[in-house]
Order: structure tokens, then C-alpha cells, then sequence
């Protein structure tokens, strides 16, 4: 199978689009031929040699396409099925992977955006449990217009919270459709927070990583109350919360996103697509920051 992949760290340049064996899946384990795969700020990471020293690397944790191959121990699906999924491997950019959760395709939803959704729902999702956050909690999002932000506005949107987003304002009426209530970023924000919440907020969820853990511990009163997804080195200096799920993955959110796509309560913006044998163009957009929105490779 064609898979990307990188044989020394450094920019764009050093992807490529190299021949691999053909994956199986394992126990509980599922095979798709890919359709879509997702691009992540982590790809780059891994390219730039910020993640692990191993070379050759594989990129891609999620994709959508058709089951072509079951593992043992698997039900509910069937080889011909439309299904999103996260891979544990690193190697969804290609025209196969192996996925060890996934969900179905909703009606509503193509296979482009639906490449888009796992990696951004799980993220979510689980930052969310972290938190706490149910009916009666008021959340600030920071960075809340991304694609992990926006799922996470939907997400505790539909958990019963009231959502307050801190984006470009650009960006505000989309919030405002997803169900939250936007505040400019920049100088000013946690004023700007404080009066539209008079009551205060009790979490608070960092996606953008713009060095402000110190206002939103601020804002909450409490380290314990502000988790990030963004800021390692700011959570270290802080005693906030950096999620990264090595203590279990949001699973379930695959099939909770999947369900309120098809009842039209979940949306995720796709910036751009570019073929897998355009995977350096995509990395140097995505890295440029230049794009609202998800960055999917298809296979044909």
C-alpha cells in the first residue's frame, strides 16, 4: 500500500509517499481502505523530530474509508461499512489502516469531514471529563473557533453547560450557531469574561496554548479547575491539568458525534483537502496557521 511517511526530521520537504505492507488488524481491531485521513498539528511534531527519535515514521491517527478486514473479538460491523476511527499507530495516512475504535458514518455526514471529527471529539470529550462538566457548569473555552474548541463547544453545549468562547471575532457568530457565547482573545479577556459572568466560572478548557493559563486559573480560582491540551511546559509552571490521554481515551465520543451529526447538533469545518501525494503542501498550510479549520488528505 502507498503510506506517508519520513526518514529524517526537518520540514515539508523530507515527506514522501513510499510502498508499506498491507496492515491487519489485531484483536478488536478493524481494517478500512482510507477514503480520508486527517492532519494534526501532532504530524508535524512528529516530523520535526518534538515527538520520539525513531526513524522511518508513519503519520496519521485518523481516518474514514470502508472496513475491509475484521479482527477476532469484533461485533457490530461488517466488511463493506462506512466508518471514522482513530488508529493507534501512527500510519492513517494511507490507503489502508487498522482503527481500534470507530464509529459509522452518519447519513449526514461525507467521509472528508468525518476524517476530521476523531481526533478533535476525543480530545474533547475528554478534557471535558477531566473538568467536570455537566448541566449547570460555565465553561470558558479558550482558543474555542479550532476544531478541538468547536468540539468541545458542541459537546458541553449538549451536556447542558453554558459555553463561553474566547476567539478571534471573526469567529463569533459561528460560536454563537455552535451555542456559545464568544469573547475576544487578547488584552482584556478575563474582564472581559467577568462581565458577562457575573457569576463567575467554575472550568475552564485551554485548546489554543497562547500562554494565558494564568487568567484562567485566575478566572476560576483554581489550578485544579483549568485543564490544557495546548500548554505543556504552561501547565508545568502552573500545577494545571495537561491532558494527553495516557490515563484512557473519550471513546465513546466517536458515536456520540456520530449521533448528533445525524441529528444536526454537530457541525466541524474542513479548511482544506489536498491529495496524499500533496501531503508537504498540506503540512506547510497547516503549520502557516493561514486556515480556519481541519486539514484532510483523500485517497483515491
Amino acid at each position: 500500500m502507498k503510506a506517508a511517511q519520513f526518514s529524517r526530521f526537518g520540514g515539508p520537504e523530507v515527506l514522501e509517499i513510499v510502498e508499506l505492507p498491507d496492515p491487519h488488524p489485531g484483536v478488536g481491531e478493524i481494517r478500512i481502505a482510507v477514503h480520508a485521513a486527517g492532519v494534526n498539528a501532532s504530524d508535524w511534531k512528529k516530523r520535526q523530530g518534538l515527538m520520539d527519535q525513531e526513524l522511518p515514521q508513519t503519520l496519521g491517527y485518523e481516518a474514514a474509508g470502508v472496513v475491509d478486514e475484521i479482527g477476532d473479538e469484533v461485533s457490530g460491523v461488517a466488511v463493506g461499512d462506512r466508518v471514522f476511527g482513530a488508529s493507534p499507530y501512527g500510519a492513517a495516512q494511507a490507503e489502508s489502516a487498522v482503527l481500534s475504535f470507530w464509529a459509522p458514518i452518519p447519513a449526514a455526514l461525507d467521509e472528508v469531514h468525518a476524517a476530521a471529527i476523531p481526533a478533535a471529539a476525543e480530545t474533547a470529550a475528554r478534557a471535558l471529563d477531566e473538568l467536570g462538566v455537566t448541566a449547570g457548569s460555565t465553561l470558558l473555552i479558550n482558543g474555542a473557533s479550532g476544531s478541538v474548541g468547536s468540539a468541545a463547544v458542541q459537546l458541553a453545549v449538549d451536556r447542558g453547560a453554558r459555553v463561553i468562547g474566547t476567539a478571534s471575532p471573526a469567529t463569533h457568530d459561528m460560536l454563537r450557531e455552535l451555542g456559545a457565547e464568544p469573547v475576544a482573545y487578547g488584552d482584556g479577556m478575563p474582564e472581559r469574561v467577568r462581565a458577562i459572568a457575573e457569576s463567575g466560572v467554575d472550568v475552564a478548557l485551554d485548546v489554543a496554548g497562547s500562554g494565558v493559563l494564568p487568567e484562567l486559573v485566575d478566572l476560576t480560582g483554581s489550578a485544579q479547575r483549568v485543564v490544557t491540551v495546548a500548554d505543556f511546559v504552561g501547565a508545568q509552571q502552573t500545577g494545571v491539568r495537561f491532558s494527553r490521554g495516557d490515563s484512557g481515551r473519550a471513546t465513546y465520543a466517536l458515536a456520540q458525534v456520530a449521533r448528533m451529526a445525524e441529528e444536526g447538533r454537530f457541525t466541524i469545518t474542513v479548511g482544506g483537502t489536498f491529495p496524499l501525494s500533496q501531503i508537504a503542501e498540506a503540512h506547510r498550510i497547516g503549520e502557516a496557521g493561514v486556515v480556519r479549520g481541519k486539514l484532510v488528505l483523500t485517497v483515491e
